[in-house]
């Protein structure tokens, strides 16, 4: 594995023209400010033009010398932290624009201080110092690059103050600043701090501590204090530590607590505790938080790899945001995705996510003591007493994933977070002291010895080319220390990139994975560039886009090419550089190398690549070669890639006799159905019929659940039927259906496609149902048992039994089964009750020619399995067609528990099946409808009718009196009697019911 790619990530460099020696410096969006030592208590300012060119905007005056300073590109405002008289002072230099127009006021006031109306017209062209007052001297600072609130940090506490926007009128708004919130910090003086949406990064000589502050949300009342407590200890410090400590230090012994490192909740066991206190004036708008740890980690001096080291310290703790990458429709809009922080001992840096997961990325060894160093989202840029150094950085990778939770499928993929850090470039550069950077420039300051001014002026060194135009002259004496401020260009990402990937082809045939790392280095680049804000308004913008693209196909054609235990990342690469099939063919196959081997990477891409529904089809050259080379390589395959519909023009007789040779050794139903289907393409029946009959046709059915792509495939999202379903609807729909059934059950095509099959199958419109389909249905109600698939069946059968009786449309082909076949196979078809085929026996003879669609929707309404009501609607157009509609009325009426409107029906329509009716329905708890209904609806019939209707007398004789008899008690029996019935037609029931309840 190559640690060191000696590529070139610095361009050009220019001197900064600085009237003084630079003590500190720091950048803006556009400018560079640099504050000189105490010999002069004043800032510079210069504009940053494009390769670095600098141009002088002015300097003004500070109270004393500069000890900290920092940007905020929220609010473009400078803050400083500068001393006088041994003081220490917090100010914000607010409009500092104003003095490149010529203009030299000049307003001091206090932080909060109400600006008056007076002279608030004349905030537009002067610059403001705000006045920042602390209890305490501010240590350092830091700017939150996604709101511009500051954070200042103090011995034993933290104070925010958070940046407001204050409109004085309609044309005049002006910053200030709040003093909101107060982090007290027992026993913590720090070093460094960092800030970036409310997450802050503390470090002391040798502890970090990352915090987040979260809302909570206002319960209490307003009159409750401001400050509140935040437990986070397991126990209570030990109070006896600092004076057992100090009697340790007595004893001149020094005191190396363990090296800790603590992730997540268990960072709360830092023994740190914290308290908030508000200073915010309560308004309704107030905000309370709460403190969430994140990360703690202790060192010791002990832990550099270079032995002890009196000088180790932390330094350089950064919190790095990177962004929601951008679409058009969000241009404007940053919405931040994922968070890092970095920090670093002399020889050793950390780079942890603390966005959605706290983890370790990576860890930089460095090859000497590093000064400082700068986290960038492609670099980290380090330091050291000679060198500028350049290093990857993972961060891309982990946003990437922060992004996408599924990046790392057959779809997508990315460059992993673990993978190793490398160093890209150590550029010579004699005394450097400071570092910073932005956009695509660092700012390096160096200072050198007397030796070291001596060294540079010797041939044998050599620095970065500089611009003649800009190399500052000035002569530097043998006892004064030489000095420079570069602004050091960095190339540009296409540049990089470009060089990455030719450097990458002389790693090609010697070293796999360091090829493949660098490779992945272009790839994290160029995806670090296209997560930045301003990718949409850059001018490399389309340059990007093709480089991500061709850096997808570079990887993808690594773990084609190379052994590889990541083999299978040829496929999501190859899907994410956009090339074709063929494309990738051409890339890989070499024309007329009959001996060329293939490796797992390529045989994965191509597989899972035929296997999917792609709208491409290969050429009969392509896919011939292709053929060959699964036949060499993985001949199982063979009939799966035979089935694609890249294959269309594969040559049959080629593919039958690679066929043949599995065969004889993996025979299977899969691989024989495939011969069929290339007989079929060849046109040899003879073949295909010997194909077919080597199985039954129930195994045949299931065979086609190993490849269903034989029956059905897809084009442009469409389903279409390939030439064996064409065929098999003509000389077999049976086992066509029985498949179809098959496939469904194993999910292997959905109820809508296989609509979608059967109507293009049969060509038939897209409101048309083919009998066939019919038949599909009728066939997947024998064996379904998913209800809500069951229900929706018998809703579709029910509804074409309906339209073709109501319609008098004959099937357009003779159905696969008969309502006979389908009560005896299938249980959702009940047996006809009798009353209905009574019913029927007096219907018109036209019901005969379709007997069958209607003794089928009969059989299903005698079933349980229909729902009644979700089906009346489809019933609807049946309800006054003769016989049919009766016994359909009837039928629903039963099921719905409405028997006396069914006997109204009968009786009404067909009298003489009302007692039949009764006699099969009217059972258990349903009997008392004999004498609430039947029976007084048969007398009162028969004594308006008389002795012309003997059916009803016949019904009410036989077999109504009869049943009401032997059920009811003698009296109850009486008061049913019409009072003006004849004694001697009711006499022996009467009888009967005395007898039948004397025998009890």
């Amino acid at each position: 594995m190559v640690q060191l790619y000696n590529l070139h990530p610095f361009g050009s460099q220019r001197v900064v023209p600085c009237r003084q020696e630079p003590a500190h410096f720091c950048c803006g969006r556009d400018v560079l400010f640099v504050a000189s030592t105490a010999a002069s208590c004043r800032v510079e300012v210069f504009a940053v033009r494009d390769q670095g060119r600098c141009e002088p905007l002015g300097s003004f005056a500070t109270l004393g010398p500069v000890l900290r300073m920092a940007h905020s590109a929220a609010g473009d405002y400078l803050v400083t932290i500068e001393e006088k008289s041994k003081a220490t002072f917090l100010r914000a230099y607010v409009n500092w624009r104003c003095m490149s127009a010529g203009s030299a006021r000049v307003c001091v006031r206090m932080v909060g201080h109400k600006m008056e109306e007076s002279y608030s017209e004349t905030l537009k062209e002067q610059m403001s110092i705000v006045e920042m007052p602390l209890s305490d001297p501010p240590l350092c600072i830091s700017c939150c690059p996604v709101n511009g609130d500051l954070l200042v940090g103090c011995k034993n506490k933290l104070v925010l103050f958070c940046l407001k926007y204050l409109v004085i009128n309609q044309n005049l708004t002006v910053l200030d600043f709040e003093r909101s919130l107060i982090l007290h910090i027992d026993n913590l003086i720090p070093a460094e701090v960092a800030f970036c949406a409310r997450h802050i990064a503390i470090t002391t000589e040798l502890d970090v501590l990352i915090l987040k502050l979260e809302l909570v949300q206002q319960i209490a009342d307003r009159t409750e204090q401001c400050a509140h407590r935040v437990n986070t200890l397991e126990k209570p410090v030990d109070e006896d530590t600092s004076t057992h400590t100090s009697q340790l230090e007595l004893d001149e012994f020094i005191v190396c607590q363990k090296p800790v490192e603590l992730l997540g909740e268990e960072s709360k066991l830092c023994e740190i505790p914290i308290t908030l206190e508000s200073t915010e004036l309560p308004t309704e708008d107030t905000k309370r938080f709460q403190v969430r740890y994140l990360l703690f980690r202790r060192f010791t001096p002990d832990q550099s790899p270079f032995g002890f080291c009196e000088e180790t310290k932390l330094h350089s703790v950064q919190l790095l945001p990177v962004y929601q990458t951008a679409h058009e429709e969000t241009e404007n809009k940053r919405e931040l995705l994922s968070l890092f922080c970095f920090f670093s001992l002399p020889h050793v840096g950390y780079l942890y996510s603390v966005g959605k997961l706290v983890e370790l990325i990576s860890t930089y060894q460095y090859s000497e003591k590093s000064e400082q160093a700068v986290l960038t989202p492609q670099f980290l840029h380090v330091i050291t007493s000679e060198n500028l150094q350049c290093f990857t950085v993972r961060c891309s990778a982990a946003a990437a994933r922060d992004e996408d939770p599924y990046i790392d499928t057959t779809m997508k993929a990315c460059p992993p977070v673990t993978l190793d850090v490398c160093t890209l470039r150590m550029q010579l550069f004699i005394g450097p002291r400071a570092i910073c950077h932005f956009k695509n420039h660092i700012i390096l300051l160096t200072k050198a010895d007397t030796e070291d001014i001596t060294e540079r002026r010797k041939p044998t060194r050599r620095m970065l080319s500089r611009k003649a135009d800009s190399i500052k002259s000035r002569t530097n004496s043998e006892s004064e220390p030489g000095w420079n401020l570069y602004i050091i260009n960095t190339v540009s990402t296409i540049q990089l990139y470009r060089e990455m990937v030719d450097y990458s082809r002389t790693y090609e045939n010697v070293k796999t994975e360091s090829c493949i790392h660098l490779l992945s280095e272009a790839h994290l680049l160029v995806r670090a560039a296209m997560m930045d804000p301003s990718f949409l308004r850059s001018d490399e913008k389309e340059e990007l886009l093709r480089a991500f693209q061709e850096s997808c196909a570079f990887l993808g054609d690594c773990y084609s090419r190379f052994d590889t235990k990541d083999y299978h990342l040829a496929l999501p690469y190859y899907r994410m550089s956009g090339l074709s099939l063929t494309e990738v063919l051409e890339r890989l196959v070499s024309e007329g190398d009959e001996i060329q081997t293939y490796e797992r990477g390529f045989i994965f891409y191509l597989s899972h690549s035929l296997n999917e529904d792609l709208n491409e089809e290969l050429s009969k050259e392509s896919a011939n070669k292709v053929l060959q080379i699964f036949y060499l390589a993985d001949p199982v395959q063979l009939p799966h890639i035979l089935s694609s519909p890249c294959m269309r023009n594969v040559c049959p007789l080629t593919a039958v006799k690679y066929l043949q040779k599995v065969e004889k050794i993996m025979p299977s139903v899969v691989l024989t159905l495939t011969k069929a289907f290339m007989a079929l393409k060849m046109g040899d029946l003879t073949m295909y019929e010997h194909e077919m009959d080597s199985y039954k046709e129930t195994i045949l059915a299931c065979g086609f659940i190993g490849q269903p792509k034989l029956l059905r495939q897809h084009k442009e999202g469409i389903v279409i039927p390939t030439e064996f379903a064409v065929h098999l609807k003509e000389m077999q729909p049976g086992l066509l259906v029985a498949a179809t059934v098959a496939l469904h059950e194993n999910s292997k095509i959905e109820l809508e496609e296989a609509d979608t099959f059967f109507k293009m199958l049969c060509s038939s419109s897209e409101n048309t149902v083919p009998q066939l389909l019919v038949d599909f249905w009728e066939a997947l109600l024998v064996v379904c048992s998913q209800e809500e698939i069951l229900q929706e069946l018998l809703l579709r059968v029910t509804s074409q039994y309906v339209w073709r009786i109501s319609k008098q449309q004959l099937p357009e082909t003779k159905p696969l089964k008969t309502a006979e076949d389908l009560i005896n196979s299938c249980n959702h078809f009940g047996l006809i009750f009798p009353w209905v085929t009574s019913i029927m026996s007096m219907g018109s003879p036209s019901d005969k020619d379709y007997y069958e669609d209607i003794s089928k929707l009969q059989s299903l309404l005698c079933s349980q399995s229909v729902n009644i009501a979700s089906a009346l609607p489809v019933l609807e157009p049946l309800t006054e067609a003769g016989s049919v509609g009766l016994t359909v009325r009837v039928l629903c009426n039963t099921r719905l528990g409405k028997y006396e409107e069914a006997l109204d029906q009968l009786l009404k329509r067909c009298p003489d099946v009302a007692v039949l009716y009764a006699q099969h329905e009217l059972k258990d708890d349903n009997r008392a409808v004999w004498w609430n209904k039947l029976l007084p609806e048969l007398c009162k019939r028969t004594r308006l009718t008389g002795n012309d209707c003997p059916v009803l007398t016949s019904s009410l004789k036989a077999e109504t009196l009869s049943v009401v008899a032997m059920e009811l008690e003698l009296r109850d029996f009486l008061s049913l009697l019409p009072e003006d019935g004849t004694a001697a037609f009711f006499l022996p029931h009467l009888l009967r019911c005395s007898q039948g309840k004397l025998l009890t």
